[in-house]
This record gives structure tokens, sequence and C-alpha cells, in this order.
């Protein structure tokens, strides 16, 4: 009888030990199909609908970068501080990309204040506020690196007063390139010049005709 039982009991066992692994492998795709699901565009604008761009810096001491769509000229944007300049079309082209054609790779919702100063986004090393054409403002804040260095740690117009209700992305880490760069690649540098310099288009001086003896 003894037998009996102990052969039923080791029956239940492996069924219930095959319906957890059963449970488990279904599951396998449900959560990955959840992990795709949160990659979503951090913006919703174009890139052409951006009027002015600026960089707060983190650093020693903050660091302050202004830029403006031009309305005319050989360059497309123009640098308005700490220089009135042409600003290095490919640097903001490259920026302007990452944020309104990249997607952050997952969503962490439910965030606490003290896992906002984990992920850096208490000081955020950088601040990127974007200004649209119809006005509109919206800010990204950038933390500090993921354990693998693939991401950053990022906000999207968290509130001033409860940061900790927006929730934190992880958007590419190629951010950090973009926004951290020596004052002089901001600039148009000499061979952008040289590439948007245009012919002229005045008629030479015709030479003197010489004197036949």
């Amino acid at each position: 009888m003894k037998l009996q039982r102990t052969t039923w009991g080791l029956l239940f066992s492996a069924l219930l030990l095959g319906g957890l692994v059963y449970v488990y492998e279904m599951q396998k795709p449900t959560e990955q199909e959840t992990a795709k699901a949160t990659q979503r565009p951090i913006f919703s604008f174009k890139q052409d609908q951006v009027q002015l761009l600026t960089i707060y810096l983190k650093k020693d001491i903050l660091q302050i970068l202004k830029f403006e769509r031009a309305s005319t000229g050989e360059t497309s944007w123009q640098m308005k501080y700490p220089k009135e300049v042409a600003a290095s079309d490919a640097a903001i082209a490259f920026l302007l990309d990452l944020l309104a054609e990249r997607k952050s790779d997952r969503t962490l919702t439910k965030v606490s204040a003290d896992q906002l100063k984990e992920y850096g986004l208490d000081e955020p090393q950088a601040t990127v506020k974007v200004e649209l054409k119809d006005r509109k403002i919206h800010r990204l804040m950038l933390g500090k690196p993921d354990f693998n260095r693939n991401f950053l740690y990022a906000q999207v117009d968290p509130p001033p007063k409860n940061p900790e209700q927006s929730p934190v992305l992880l958007v590419p880490i190629d951010f950090e390139y973009a926004v951290n760069r020596p004052l002089s690649e901001w600039q148009q540098s000499k061979k952008e010049d040289a590439d948007g310099a245009k012919p002229s288009d005045a008629p030479q001086e015709p030479s003197e005709p010489t004197a036949t003896p």
C-alpha cells in the first residue's frame, strides 16, 4: 500500500514539474514580445519641425549651447551661444536623427527617487531642450549609461516637481557622443565651408586686346 502511495506521489510530482516547465516555456515568447512592444519612438516630431536646440551640459561648470535653424545662408543652422557663428550641419543632423528617428529600447515605470539617483537622473549629465516651429517645447534628460554601456538612462519631459512620476527610458548610447563634443566640433568646419561655397556667377572682366604693330 505504501509503495502504491509512493508511486502516485512520484507521478503527481512529475506531472506538476512537467506542468511548470510547460508554463515557463510558453511564457518565454510572451516576455520577448513584451520587450519588443516597449520599444517606442523617443519623440513624435519630425526633424524639419525643430526650430531651436539648447543643450545643457553638467560639467565642472554648466555649459550651454544654443542653435537656431537658419532662414538664409549657406548653412542650415546657426550657433547663437556661446558664439554667433555658423554651426556644423553634420553635428546638428546627427543629434536630430537621434531625437526624431531612434527608439528607446525599454521603458521602466514606477521609478523611485533613489532609483533616479542611481540612474544619474537626479542631476542629468545633459539636458536637450527642443523648441518646435509651433512653439511646443520638449526636454530629454540624459543620465548614466547602463551596465554594458549600450544605452543611457533617460527621461522625456519629466514634471519638475515630481520627476519620479515620469518613466525612465533606455536610449542609444550615441546620445552621449552626440552632445559631448568640443566646442570646435559644433562650429562649421573649413571643409563644410568649402563644400557649401558657391562659384561666383559674376562675369569675368575681358582682358584688353593686345595691340598689333
